[in-house]
């Protein structure tokens, strides 16, 4: 079977690991040839190209700046990228047929990608719906249903509705996503939709003391204390005042340390709070690349999530797998909508507030001082194991396109 994989991220080297490349790997690993569409952004000066990657062929092409871009060039970009990929799909895979096409969102603007595809070859399009756009950026004040921005937010609330009209199967998150997809899109056929989360190819990421002191030494982190990380974007979804209230809070506590790790469009407001503060608990760093990164964390103690509380839409950040991963129990602040909280709480490997109490989360920060984190670490591994495989996420959409 030919799958190809659309995204509008630059995705890394296939080889590398992350939640879309070791699914793709995966249907690779069971016989299937996969092509892959991605992003080369502008800032980058580089030209459309084809490459061969872990037995993939993977098509780059050149767009508009997207990521850490300003609104106004981020919603271009977005407008032009479904033109530029028919494009690029025509002239470098011009007599492939595409048997099933895959693609996540953001954007909502796959549509007209996905519509192509399916016309041109009758393919099965699988939706693997990771955000729901346009609702999310209306929750935080990015986007409005009134005014000016309101016809922005109507053109892509249309958008949104074609591609899941046009969508074959829709692979939620999480129970959450379901029901709310469902009760706000009642056009919807409720059998199409299901549960597939995302998923990684799972890694043993568990460090030795001896590892874990060097790693902690290497990056200036004390070998004395619990250490709490956060670690991905910083941005608004993430709602970096609660934060910044949690840790003014947090600066006293003797026995803890936080450690941030990431960038995002909000990441000066913590750093100056940091330059401000000097918070002698806590450090703050820029993003490091990706195996640096799963070293850091699995040196660490607990696992940070934090979602904004105005959030009406039930995210599931990914973020959880990689901590699941590195054996460490979970902190969860978000908003009431999602249930990743409850689902860390319910299956015994972390604790769970709402992120608009500064007070719960000093109090689960406090509970998590004082717990026996080795069951919490056992059962979080083994919950990952049998919800989160790329080979479950792989037999879940496979069996539905056989039917």
């Amino acid at each position: 079977m030919n799958v190809l994989f659309i995204s509008i991220s630059s995705l890394s080297h296939l080889s590398q690991h992350s939640i879309s490349l070791d699914l793709l790997r995966e249907f690779k690993k069971n016989g299937h040839n996969i092509y892959a569409v991605c992003s080369v952004e502008r800032k980058q000066n580089t030209d459309t190209y084809v490459s061969e990657e872990a037995g993939c062929k993977v098509l780059r092409v050149k767009t508009g700046n997207n990521k850490q871009a300003n609104i106004i060039e981020k919603g271009i970009t977005n407008l032009l990228l479904p033109y530029m990929y028919i494009s690029a799909i025509k002239k470098y895979f011009p007599k492939v047929k595409f048997d099933l096409v895959l693609y996540p969102t953001p954007p909502v603007t796959h549509v007209n990608t996905v519509s192509f595809i399916k016309r041109r070859d009758n393919a099965k399009a699988y939706l693997l719906l990771k955000d729901i756009f346009p609702q999310n950026a209306v929750d935080i004040g990015m986007m409005s249903k009134t005014g000016i921005k309101g016809l922005i937010y109507k053109y892509f609330r249309h958008k949104e509705k074609k591609l899941y009209e046009m969508s074959d199967y829709i692979g939620c998150m999480s129970q959450a996503n379901c029901d709310y997809l469902l009760e706000h899109n009642p056009r919807i056929q409720a059998d199409k939709v299901e549960i597939c989360p995302n998923s990684i190819e799972i890694q043993d990421m568990t460090v030795t003391d001896e590892e874990r002191d060097a790693i902690r030494n290497k990056y200036e982190i004390p070998l004395d204390k619990k250490v709490f990380v956060y670690g991905g974007n910083l941005g608004r979804p993430q709602g970096i005042p609660f934060i910044i209230d949690c840790l003014k809070k947090l600066e006293t506590n003797t026995d803890a340390y936080f450690l941030v790790v990431g960038d995002g469009t909000e990441f000066k407001k913590l750093e100056a709070y940091f330059e401000n503060a000097k918070p002698m608990n806590m450090k703050l760093m820029k993003r490091i690349p990706k195996e640096d990164y799963d070293k850091m964390i699995a040196a660490c103690d607990w696992g940070l999530i934090f979602l904004d509380h105005r959030f009406t839409i039930p995210n599931f950040p990914s973020r959880l797998l990689s901590y699941m991963q590195a054996g460490l129990p979970v902190i969860s602040a978000t908003d009431p909508s999602t249930d990743v909280g409850k689902t860390i709480e319910e299956n015994g490997f972390g604790f769970m507030c709402e992120s608009n109490d500064a007070d719960a989360f000093v109090s689960c920060i406090e509970k998590a001082l004082m717990a026996d984190t080795s069951e919490m670490k056992r059962k979080g591994f083994e919950f990952l194991n049998q919800n989160y495989t790329v080979e479950r996420a792989y037999n879940t959409i496979i069996k539905r396109i056989t039917e």
